[in-house]
Order: C-alpha cells, then structure tokens, then sequence
C-alpha cells in the first residue's frame, strides 16, 4: 500500500511540473463564458443570474480592465448574441435573444444564486435545490471522477453513514425515502458494486438535480428528498465521445448526430474486478462482503473462486418530429453479479455448491413533448421500471438451500402541461397513474418451506401549482398540491408544497420551503443474513395494515448572504415522518424481530462557509447539527429514543486548487459516532439463548474521521483529442473507522461484538480520453 501512496505523490508533483511548463507557454484564448462571468462579478462588484443552458459551451476573452460595466455588457452582447439586462446597478439576468417564443424567457422561473457552490459545476438555484452538471464538474475530495451519487453528499445534509450510495441519509431519512429518477423514470437500484459505486455514468449525465424540501407538486414519493438525474434533451448537431477507465472499471460513451432531427446517446461501463485484482478492488471487497455469507462461512468450508462484476447499458434516441413537436426514447440496464464456490468434506467426502446473488434495474420509456403555441407546452411519458434481486445460498454442511427473490414492476404514465400567462407567472399542472407490483419469494428445500406474497396498489394523482418571479428577480414564490388517490385502499390525501425565495439588502436572500409527501413503497430487513448479508433490505408495499403508507411534513427556513465570492449559509429545519415500520429502520438490537409502527422527528441545521478566490482557489467548511428521535408507541413504554441515523454532529472542511488544466482537492470529514444498543452484561453466559440489551440506542460507536484528497490533469493529444490523467486517496490516513456494531451469540452461548469497518486506505488512479 505504501507503493501506491508513493506513487500518488509522484504523480501529483509530476502533474504540478508539467502545468508550470504549460503556463509558461500558454497564450490567451477564449475562455468559457461561465468562467469570465466569475472574474467580471468580483471585477464590478456584480452578480450575473442566468439559466446553465443559456450559457452552456459559449466562449469569450476577458474583456479589457479599462472597459466600463455598460460597455462590458454591450460587448458581452455582441460577443455572445445574448440578452444582459442590468437590474439594481448590481443583478445582471442573462437570457437568450427572444425569438418570438416567450417560453425562452428568464429562466423559466428559476434563477441560478449561486453558481461554483463548493467547487465548478455545482448550483444553487432560487428554489432552494442544488444542480449538478458533471460536464462541467470541476473536482472534491476522494473523487476523480463525477460520481454523480457520491458527488451529492458533499452538500450540507447529506451523507451516508456507511459510506454506500446504496444508503444515503437526506435530513435523518432512510435511502428508500430518497426518489431517485433517471430521465423521470423511477429507479429502485442505485449503486454498482453493492451501493460503493453510482449505477449511472456519469459522462452520459448532463444534470442532476437535488431537492432536500419544497419540492414542486409535479413529484410525488421521496418523503426525504428528489434526485433527478437527467441526459441531454436538446440536438445541437455535435458529435461528443470519450473512453477511460480506472482502477474498477472502464467505459465509453458518445453522442451522435444521425441527422438534423435525430440523434442517438450511447453509454456503456463495466467492472474490471473479474479480469484483474487491484488494490482498489481489494479494499472494496474486503468493505462490501464482510460480515456476510461470503465471509462468515462455517468453519467446516471454505469459500473459494469468487466471482464479482458489474455492467451498465444506457441509450437515448431524440427526434424532432417538427418545431413544435419531440420525441424521446429511454433505456437503462443496471446489472450486479456475485458467484462464489463453498467447499467442503462430509464423509471422507469432497462436495462443492455455487452460490450467487444478482441485482438487476431495467428501464425503459417513450417522452412525447410539443409546444402549443408560444404560451403553452406539455410533455407526456409512459414508462417501466423492472428491477429484480435474486439469491441462491447453499449451505453444505446442513445440507440447505435457501433461494430468495425480490421483484419490482413499476409502470407510469405522467402528463405535465405549463402555461406562460407572462413574464413573472406561470401555471403548472397534470395528471399520474402509477401501478406498481412487488413480489417476494422464499424457498428452503429442508426443512421444505415456501412463501410467495405479492402486492399491487394503483394510484391516481393531480397537482397544479402556479409561479411567481418579479421583475427584479428579488422575489420567487412557488405555490402548490398534489392530490393522490389510492384504489386499494380507498384513500385520498391532499399534498401541498411551498418554496419562497427573497432578496433583500443587495447580498442577502431568505427562504423559506415546506412540503406535505406520502409514498407507498419503502424497504424493509427480515433477517440480517437475507440475500447472503449482501443486499439485505427488500422492496415491499404497503398494505394498509401492518406496513401503512408513509407521510412526512417538513418545513425549513434559510439565510443565504452571497459578495465577493463569500458565501455564508444558515437553514434550519424539521421534520415529522409518520407510519414507518421497525422493519424498515435496521434494527440489530432488542428490536430486532418486532414489528412495530410509529414515528420519528428531526430538528436541525445546516450551516455552510464558502469563500473563493480569483477563481484558483475554493474553500469551504460545512456543519450540521440535528436531533433524530423515534417514538414507537408499542415499545421503549412508548419513550422516544435516537434514530439509528441520529447522527448529532457533523464537520466537513474541504479546498481546491485550480491552475491552468491541473486540479487538486483535499477534504477532512468528521462525525459522531450513530447509536448502537449495548447489552447488560458483555461477558455473562446468557441461558435464556438471547442478549438481554440496556436502553434502545443508548450509546454510540466512536467518531468518524477521514480525510481524503485527488488530483486530474487535462492535456491535449491531438486538436480535437484530449485526455485526462487522474489520482486519488480515500482515507489517507487510514483511520480504522467503525460504521456499525452490534452483538450476537456464539457457539458458547457467550455475547460477543460484531464491528463493521470503514473503507482502509484506497488509491484509485484514471484515463480518460474524449472528443
């Protein structure tokens, strides 16, 4: 491991040389345009205000320092064939040249506030989400590639507390509150190699949008938040393509024109795990499969020939039918596979049995888009989500063999329609049907035992919602509902969303977001060993009865202050989330058979120090703090106690470096230590064959602490060609991090601590080449 550590340090000086020779030499050229507007605001003490796509790919020089504003922003016209309209001596709103078509007005509604939030290519936006655009990403701590899901949780409120993109906690929630939404297709897996990788490339991803509270009505499901991740929508007749690889997998993609109506998009990865061991892999190993069957086998067999890849397949093809009229098509295939050798010796007797475990997320879907007249557009789509998790364990030594099944269908059909009445108002509105099924399956053939249930609920659901933007772009206020109605259960709920966005004193903006949600699929746990104690958690629905439909209730209130590339940022919050099930929390204490409904309640606060300077440098220290508290009315004599996501404090402090093409990013993560329930006696012999605990979730492993860093360098090979060279360390200091702990008994009835470790220290090294 130390070669690799070396090796790292190497490379980063080399990069470090080869930039200063390049600086050297380098002329001035046009830069983008995104990158100018950051040098003209602290320039003339400004803040520009515009939609990415506006600017997306447009370049410019920096304009003469002697230029005046008024003339700066009549050569920016010129120079971009754009609209720069000055408000208040301070805001300036880019938008495109009107054409006759009023939809290309100012932002539709929604306004960038703060662009470069913690590093380039993330934004915040006037309704309080935060966009990702990983074309443009610049770099963080950990990462030389833009995971798209890993990428998010350096935002304030967000983390995963196992480290897994598989299990991400917004604002105390579990994962399966989070509604994921791959080009508006709901998606049920999100990660590769067992949630340690984002199952979506990220090179095909143009945006990802993240919404923590105030969400439009036009979503439903997601209690704890919105991940909307979407490809490219627009033609614009340019080839783009690119291949790289790392230490895991490797990939390629491309964007072709097919004609002046057509175009199709293209990506593929898979994992390299199966071909070639490296200590990358090693590490993510060792982190996804301890404590599981593949690890914890009787001490009478030995598991051997393990084999583990991943793939993903993704398409988009876009045709414009007319001006007015579009289509697109969908397609995603998200595939996990493990297969592993269990030997053993019964009767003077070798035998050998395979083991294996599959994960699947297939998606496909049809958008239909036209545009009326100037004033009204819709959009229309129809699509189906498959996924399926498959387990067959043998155990020899007790002669067993145990498959399991979990299975998703989810079909859709949704209709968006938007009506323009003029510049500041807009009416939004439309209709979903969403059936979904879920099926889970459990055969033993010894004893003989099977057990198949299936769910279905169809529901019905209507939103409307209208938006307000003045004139003077201070003021943002949204306001909506979304009616849902469920057949099965005869159920109707109303569902309203508020997102307010106010500018005062030139530099400071208030908001303020609420939301009411519901959601009728969550994941719960049977046994900790389910699916080979790899993929524990299931699918299931609610049935009204003993797993009833979830709802949550939020509201938030923030202060943002934004000048001179400081950022100063305050939101606190709470929420209330009602009708979960002590199956879907995770318990692995006294709870852990019941089966129980109740609640929790999170209070808490976010605060964010961004500073920037000439563009070079980015700086940032994040904290959050927050009380996460169940109350099950069936347990605990109906006392609230710490979530098991009750995570009270957390520091993140991380910093960029940007010269020229070469990029350096160091980051320090720490947070307490999540609730664990200890038992009585540690050491006593128990003759009742269980552990006699202390008070739910009454203590707390040690505190978490990991600092990270990476490096990318750009280069060109050829004109059109040009290539990326990246390094990077998870955990440099290789901080024994304990993520989980609870107790079992063993072979001699004694209770004894089982821990679950962090990832070690992890180099990872990239190529990449695009064109």
């Amino acid at each position: 491991m130390s070669k690799n550590f070396n090796f790292l340090i190497f490379a980063i000086l080399f990069f470090l040389n080869v930039a200063n020779l390049k600086a050297q030499t380098i002329q001035e050229e046009k830069q983008l345009l995104v990158t100018v507007l950051k040098t003209l605001e602290t320039r003339y003490n400004i803040s520009f205000s515009f939609a990415d796509d506006t600017i997306k790919d447009k370049r410019i020089k920096n304009p003469d320092t002697l230029l005046s504003l008024e003339d700066v922003l009549n050569l920016l016209e010129k120079e971009t064939f754009l609209d720069f309209q000055l408000l208040d001596n301070r805001f300036v709103v880019i938008k495109k040249i009107d054409q006759g078509n009023p939809l290309h007005r100012v932002q539709n509604l929604d306004e960038v506030i703060i662009t470069n939030y913690l590093t380039r290519g993330i934004t915040k936006l006037n309704d309080g989400s935060v966009t990702v655009k990983p074309d443009s990403f610049g770099i963080l701590p950990g990462l030389i590639e833009p995971d798209v899901l890993q990428t998010i949780q350096a935002l304030p409120g967000v983390m995963s507390i196992d480290e897994t993109v598989s299990n991400i906690n917004i604002r105390g929630g579990t994962h399966d509150q989070n509604l994921l939404l791959w080009d508006g297709i709901k998606m049920y897996q999100s990660g590769h190699f067992f949630g340690l990788i984002s199952a979506f490339n990220p090179y095909i991803t143009e945006q990802v949008t993240v919404y923590k509270n105030g969400t439009s009505a036009k979503y439903g499901d997601g209690i704890s938040s919105i991940i909307d991740i979407q490809l490219p929508n627009k033609l614009d007749q340019q080839f783009k393509a690119g291949a790289g690889f790392n230490l895991i997998n490797a990939d390629v993609y491309a964007k072709i024109p097919l004609s002046k109506k057509t175009e199709l998009q293209v990506s593929t990865r898979r994992s390299i795990t199966d071909l070639i061991t490296t200590p990358t892999y090693d590490q993510y190993f060792n982190r996804v499969f301890q404590d599981s069957d593949l690890s914890n086998s009787n001490p009478n067999s030995i598991s051997k020939n393990e084999s583990f890849y991943f793939y993903d397949i993704t398409a988009k093809f876009l045709y414009d039918i007319s001006k007015k009229d579009k289509i697109r098509f969908h397609f995603l295939n998200v595939n996990n596979r493990l297969d592993y050798e269990e030997q053993a010796t019964i009767n003077d007797r070798n035998e050998a049995l395979n083991s294996n475990l599959s994960q699947q997320n297939l998606a496909t879907g049809i958008t239909y888009s036209r545009n009326w007249n100037p004033k009204l557009s819709s959009t229309a789509q129809v699509y189906m989500s498959h996924y399926d998790l498959d387990a067959t364990n043998f155990d020899i030594i007790n002669d067993q063999r145990l498959i399991q099944e979990n299975e998703v269908y989810d079909g859709s059909f949704k209709l968006d329609m938007t009506y323009m009445l003029n510049n500041q108002f807009n009416i939004n509105g439309g209709y979903q049907f969403t059936e979904v099924g879920i099926s889970n399956l459990e055969d033993v053939n010894n004893p003989e035992f099977r057990s198949y249930i299936k769910e279905v609920i169809r529901s019905h659901s209507a939103y409307g919602e209208t938006g307000f933007l003045s004139n003077n772009a201070k003021t943002k206020l949204t306001l909506g509902t979304r009616l849902n109605y469920i057949n099965k259960f005869n159920m109707f709920f109303a569902e309203p969303r508020l997102s307010l966005s106010q500018r005062f004193f030139n530099y400071f903006r208030f908001e303020l977001l609420g939301e009411f949600k519901s959601q009728t699929t969550s994941q719960i746990i049977d046994l900790q060993n389910d699916f080979l104690g790899i993929e524990k958690r299931r699918w299931v629905l609610s049935n009204n009865d003993n797993i009833p439909v979830i709802k949550s209730k939020q509201v938030s209130l923030g202060v943002h202050f934004n000048k001179n590339k400081l950022l100063i940022s305050a939101e606190g919050y709470i929420k209330k989330v009602d009708s979960i099930t002590t199956r879907s929390q995770g318990f692995q204490n006294q709870y852990q058979f019941t089966n129980s409904i109740g609640s929790y309640e999170i209070k808490g606060v976010d605060v964010l120090l961004n500073k920037q300077f000439n563009n070079v440098i980015s700086t940032w220290i994040s904290y959050s703090y927050s009380t996460n508290n169940y109350t099950f009315k069936k347990l605990n004599d109906g006392n609230s106690f710490p979530n098991n996501a009750d995570v009270r404090h957390s520091i993140t402090f991380g910093g960029t470096y940007t010269y020229n093409d070469l990029k350096v990013a160091l980051g320090l993560n720490w947070h307490t230590g999540k609730p664990t329930t200890q038992p009585v006696t540690n050491d006593d012999t128990n003759s009742f064959d269980a552990i006699e605990y202390q008070l739910p979730n009454s203590t707390r492993i040690e505190d978490y602490l990991r600092a990270d860093c990476s490096a990318t360098y750009v280069f060109d090979i050829s004109h059109k060609v040009h290539a990326q060279i990246g390094a990077s360390v998870w955990n440099v200091l290789n901080k024994k991090n304990i993520i989980n702990k609870y107790y079992s008994l063993d072979d001699k009835n004694e209770v004894i601590p089982v821990e679950n470790q962090s990832l070690g220290i992890t180099p990872n090294l990239s190529f990449r080449v695009s064109f």
